[in-house]
């Protein structure tokens, strides 16, 4: 026999269930000059380059 539900699950007890479906951590990468973890396709916020060129001129801090 297979076992089937007594009662129909609401819309939001089925919603709460799904709602965890979606969650993904978000994968980070190495930056090519300084080694900072960043979102992929992005610019560095630390360095301020993408695919090995400056793209972002960064103001050193002293």
């Amino acid at each position: 026999m297979v076992p089937h539900p007594k009662r129909k699950h609401s819309q939001g007890r089925r919603d709460r269930r799904r709602s965890q479906d979606t969650l993904k951590a978000t994968n980070l990468v190495a930056c090519s000059n300084c080694g900072e973890l960043r979102l992929p396709h992005t610019v560095c916020p630390n360095c301020g380059h993408y695919k090995g060129v400056e793209v972002v001129a960064r103001e050193s801090k002293k």
